[in-house]
């Protein structure tokens, strides 16, 4: 009774290894079986050969179309490069003469106003020198002191 139940739940040595070797070969049937069940071909008729041969036909067509559209993008990418070259030259060109404008206004102005700034200074020592000569003649004569006065000149 007690070799039974060893049996039973594969605790005997050679049952266990009986097992494996079972197993083993099981599975190796399964996967290296007869070779009709595993390299089976499938045969193609003609028209699916005909069919596989303008299809392939089709696709080079279509890479030559992409190869096409390629070309055309890279050509698109050149003259968008040229563009952009001509944009930067040409707001250089106007920023350039912006601050050339800026600076010949700038010079211009201190040309045209030293004219008149000389002009206004001669006049000042001038009323200066005309003023201090009424002054003097003032002191002689009380009539034109009063008049100085009276003009908020003394």
């Amino acid at each position: 009774m007690k070799n039974k139940a060893l049996i039973k739940m594969g605790s005997v040595p050679g049952f266990t290894i009986i097992l494996i070797f079972a197993i083993a070969i099981l599975m190796c049937q399964g996967l290296y079986g007869p070779k009709e069940a595993q390299a089976k071909e499938v045969q193609f008729t003609l028209e699916d050969r005909d069919r596989l041969i303008r299809l392939e036909a089709k696709l080079d067509g279509q890479d030559k179309r992409f190869e096409g559209i390629d070309k055309r993008f890279e050509q698109i990418d050149k003259r968008i490069e040229r563009l952009e070259t001509v944009m930067m030259g040409g707001f250089g060109l106007l920023f350039t003469s912006m601050i050339g404008l800026v600076g010949f206004v700038l010079w211009d102005r201190r040309t045209a106003l030293a004219p008149a700034i000389r002009k206004n200074k001669e006049l000042e020592e001038r009323e200066d020198r005309l003023e201090k000569a009424l002054k003097e003649y003032a002191m002689e004569e009380p009539r034109l002191k009063e008049i100085l006065k009276h003009a908020g000149l003394l």
